[in-house]
């Protein structure tokens, strides 16, 4: 009996239960911190893969947001498919008058949103920077189809496509600005600041200098050494042209900070509504967009290019047009499309210095910068391109400096001056297309 009540005998030791409730006690709060600490890593894990599936998405909706902005907000952009088409024609039927004609018609949309994704980076860069790159990527057309053409031996191509870019920007895309300026505001007197044309029009100048000299030397038969003098002047000269060129960069970057922006911010009136609209006007896409977009637009415009150089001659024959007119009109008119449309609509929101950096500035660019580098390129590849343009062209380009100077003296700006400009390329156009070049065959040395 005395065993029976022996909590020992009935199998309960007092110090295992006490030892085991203990034991219990400390490992079920340590498997509720266990248990708690894996939901917690559950949570987080569906976080994060929550939040890189909101990432991808998000950034699959800015890519496709990027996209239609780029190229599906311009009328233009509906040519963009001639482009493939040209490549297809090529490859299946190999008819150069129809895939240059397709390459033109592709390469338009092209460049005029390489005009554009320059715009969109110029609001990143202010507007002095803004201004050069426009310039400099509105060229890019003419720079690329130059270097395709020397690759080809094309000297003459080279040439006249430079020299039909300038005569472009400065009578036909600075006409049309003047015009539409002039017809959209008929009650305002617009202006633009007359010390930026002045030193635009003496770059000009000297640029006409530089192409003059090789020219007479070559017609006048004045060479010290018959054959070398001519281009060895055209090298010196390109360099000496490249240098001026970045002291007229550091000028402009340091000393005329505000040769970009509009002339009628001087006045008060008409400060606060030019702020205004500079308020309301914002960028499409980003900094880092812009610049992919114009290496995108970039390569596609070096391939096209190279279908339009190799169709040209034959193009030439196939349509019975002088190489010379398509050199000189109707390839600048492609590689002008950006600077065409940047400069009417700054000229239509009466921001005429913008217009006026747009198409004389670019000339400016071409005849300093794009025509000795060029010539240096030559140089280094082996190619004797020069600067004498023959005497026709020259001729050209130094009346059309002349007549643009005029226009540009007094700082005042009309619709009757436009159309003056215009008409002076009409006659040019005319004049190119019943010009026979001899010299226009592929010269492959």
């Amino acid at each position: 009996m005395g065993n029976a009540n022996n909590p020992q005998v009935l199998g309960f030791n007092p110090r295992i239960e006490m030892g085991s409730l203990e034991v219990k006690s400390i490992i079920e709060p340590h498997d509720q911190s266990t248990s708690t600490s894996a939901s917690t890593n559950r949570n987080m894990l569906f976080m994060k893969q929550f939040s890189e599936n909101c990432d991808k998405k998000q950034l699959w909706c800015k890519v496709i947001t990027s996209i239609k902005i780029a190229l599906f907000s311009n009328k233009i952009n509906l040519l963009i498919p001639f482009g493939p088409l040209a490549m297809l024609v090529d490859t299946l039927t190999g008819n150069h008058g129809w895939v240059f004609f397709l390459s033109l018609l592709g390469i338009i949309p092209l460049a005029e949103r390489l005009g554009w994704a320059t715009e969109q980076l110029a609001f990143y860069t202010g507007p002095t920077v803004g201004g050069l790159l426009n310039a400099t990527f509105g060229n890019a057309t003419e720079l690329i189809i130059s270097m395709y053409a020397m690759k080809h031996g094309m000297l003459r191509v080279v040439q006249q496509s430079l020299l039909g870019s300038i005569l472009s920007n400065m009578l036909l895309v600075l006409g049309c600005a003047f015009f539409c300026g002039g017809i959209f505001l008929p009650k305002k007197e617009q202006v633009f600041d007359k010390s930026n044309a002045v030193m635009s029009s003496g770059l000009l100048l000297m640029a006409v200098m530089g192409l003059l000299f090789p020219a007479v030397l070559h017609f006048t038969h004045t060479e010290l050494h018959f054959g070398k003098s001519e281009l060895a002047l055209s090298r010196f000269s390109s360099c000496v042209m490249l240098i001026a060129y970045g002291a007229y960069l550091f000028f402009q970057l340091t000393t005329q900070k505000t040769s970009y922006s509009p002339i009628t911010e001087e006045d008060s009136p008409k400060e606060d509504n030019s702020d205004d609209d500079d308020d309301k006007e914002s960028p499409d896409i980003s900094k880092y967009e812009c610049v992919i977009w114009l290496s995108i637009l970039t390569l596609f415009i070096s391939i096209l290019s190279e279908y339009l150089v190799n169709t040209i001659e034959g193009a030439s024959v196939a349509m019975n047009i002088p190489i010379a007119f398509i050199s000189v009109i109707l390839l600048p008119i492609v590689g002008n499309a950006a600077e065409h449309a940047s400069a009417i609509m700054f000229a239509m929101k009466d921001k005429l210095d913008i217009s006026l950096g747009v198409a004389i500035g670019s000339s400016t660019q071409i005849s300093m910068f794009a025509i000795p580098f060029c010539v240096v390129v030559g140089w280094i590849m082996g190619r004797p391109l020069d600067l004498n343009f023959q005497l026709f062209e020259t001729a050209t380009l130094f009346i059309t400096v002349l007549v643009v100077a005029f226009m540009l003296q007094d700082g005042t700006s009309n619709y009757f001056k436009g159309v003056m400009l215009v008409f002076c390329y009409l006659i040019v156009a005319a004049s190119f297309f019943v010009h026979i070049d001899p010299l226009s065959i592929q010269d492959k040395p």
